[in-house]
């Protein structure tokens, strides 16, 4: 089976399901149902971190890195979590550095919530269509101004690029890349063994 590996960057204060999410999203994802328990995922799921020191996410969780930014190994899918740290990561050259160098490598560069916020200050968003979690849809706007914020999506597909709405919209955005690899039935009996809705619309849930 080719496999493709998905690198998943985790910081200080990332939130727990943004990346929890998508991880579970990709690791549960199977080619045949019927051989679950026998077959691996057709995605192979890498958590990276700057160094390999265990990560503290908000809430407390704590959490090992399979590898670092330094000995990453090739990747074909990138996911950008959110949450609090991000503030620190903004500022953080060697973050947006490799987010860069990363996202000229890979096939599909994804972000869930503010995550959108570290692609878009490594201007790696300019020209695209896009989305965040809904309390900061106007900082996105006001940051970046070639960006075209969708206020009412809750998860955005532009070419290569797949941003998200907050925490939980990274599930449904990570679907979306299994569909786009795989086809839709293959994502919908991803999210029927979750038991999570499959996404019938990109339309954004919460009212603002």
């Amino acid at each position: 089976m080719d496999r493709k590996r998905v690198g998943i960057v985790l910081f200080e204060d990332v939130e727990v399901l943004d990346f929890c999410g998508p991880f579970e999203v990709f690791s549960a994802t199977r080619l045949n149902e019927e051989k679950r328990l026998e077959e691996p995922s057709p995605f192979e799921v890498l958590l990276v971190a700057e160094r390999p020191d265990p990560i503290r996410t908000t809430g407390g969780m704590t959490v090992l890195p399979h590898f670092t930014f330094e000995n990453c190994p090739h990747l074909e899918i990138l996911v950008c979590p959110g949450g609090w740290g991000t503030r620190s990561e903004l500022k953080n050259p060697v973050m947006l550095d490799w987010l860069r160098a990363r996202a000229a490598e890979v096939d599909t560069l994804t972000s869930v919530c503010t995550g959108s916020m570290l692609l878009g200050f490594a201007g790696l968003l300019n020209g695209l269509h896009a989305t965040t979690h809904w309390r900061l849809l106007d900082w996105m706007r006001d940051s970046f101004p070639l960006v075209s914020v969708e206020y009412g999506k809750h998860f955005v597909a532009d070419g290569r690029v797949f941003t998200s709405a907050g925490i939980s919209a990274g599930i449904d955005m990570s679907l979306k890349v299994v569909a786009h690899y795989f086809g839709e039935s293959v994502a919908r009996a991803t999210a029927r063994h979750m038991e999570y809705p499959y996404p019938e619309s990109s339309a954004r849930r919460i009212r603002m």
